[in-house]
């Protein structure tokens, strides 16, 4: 994953867009679940040849660091079963921890994920807190080679990301944000060019938790806190199967980052500051 997000990162993607789980793929929904444009909330300007914008970090607020938590909310389209069976996608001790702390963060949640649990997601995206962000319905891979997820067909991305955005409004998500993080983390040319027409902008970051599958909270601490700069935006997980020490770092960062004079924003935050600095 990191190696590929420097990779697109060196050839400048980034910077120009600044500028300017197995299965077959989800059917299209019958109607575009998109959600109503919100002038209040920053995105980027599309990126050239047809791309979708990406962001990874921003500049900062001058005067005033600030970092961004994002946490996905990761479930694929076909892990019904293992939920039935009792396997935990959610952490309500995680979102519990982040209203006790004061601190905003950006959830990318699956449509998938929204199905499963409907009365938090629609408890988070009412929080004033928190925002709503598409991290896809499927929660398919973007590209053909990525840790070993299903691939998403480019024809089929679209209806993918507005089934998601149809998710969150069932379960009650009065206003989800128009950004989108592929599954893995994982893009290419022919992705961005497949998700452009649903006008999102994608968002990646610049500091990996390392929260996936770690038993140890004090190491994930210690990554995120070694990795964040002004205008950081960290990923985390929000599923306590697959993250399950996720809570307890959490509890390790964030006073630490106040501590050092950080303060805890939204993604939406920062792709404002960055906008105001372009």
């Amino acid at each position: 994953m990191i190696s590929r997000i420097q990779r697109w990162t060196a050839l400048g993607l980034t910077t120009l867009a600044l500028t300017a789980c197995s299965g077959g793929p989800a059917p299209a929904p019958k109607a575009s679940g998109k959600p109503a444009r919100q002038s209040a909330v920053p995105t980027l300007a599309p990126g050239p040849q047809g791309l979708a914008p990406v962001f990874a970090s921003g500049p900062g607020i001058p005067g005033r660091p600030t970092v961004a938590l994002t946490f996905d909310a990761d479930m694929t389209a076909d892990q019904g079963p293992r939920a039935a069976a009792g396997e935990r996608f959610d952490n309500p001790a995680l979102v519990d921890a982040l209203r006790e702390l004061k601190v905003p963060a950006t959830f990318f949640m699956t449509g998938r994920w929204a199905e499963e649990y409907p009365d938090q997601a629609r408890a988070i995206g009412r929080d004033k807190l928190f925002e709503v962000a598409n991290h896809s319905y499927s929660h398919y891979a973007f590209t053909t080679d990525c840790y070993g997820l299903p691939h998403l067909p480019a024809d089929r991305v679209r209806a993918d990301v507005d089934r998601a955005f149809a998710a969150f409004r069932r379960a009650g998500v009065p206003r989800p944000v128009p950004y989108f993080r592929f599954p893995g983390g994982c893009y290419d040319h022919a992705a961005l060019r497949a998700l452009a027409p649903s006008g999102v902008t994608a968002v990646q970051w610049d500091v990996v938790s390392g929260d996936a599958f770690a038993t140890d909270p004090d190491a994930v601490a210690r990554q995120v806190l070694e990795g964040v700069g002004p205008g950081s935006v960290v990923v985390m997980h929000c599923t306590r199967s697959a993250a399950p020490t996720t809570e307890r770092a959490v509890r390790k960062i964030v006073p630490e980052l106040r501590k050092r004079g950080f303060h805890f924003v939204k993604v939406s935050d920062q792709i404002g500051a960055a906008r105001a600095r372009s």
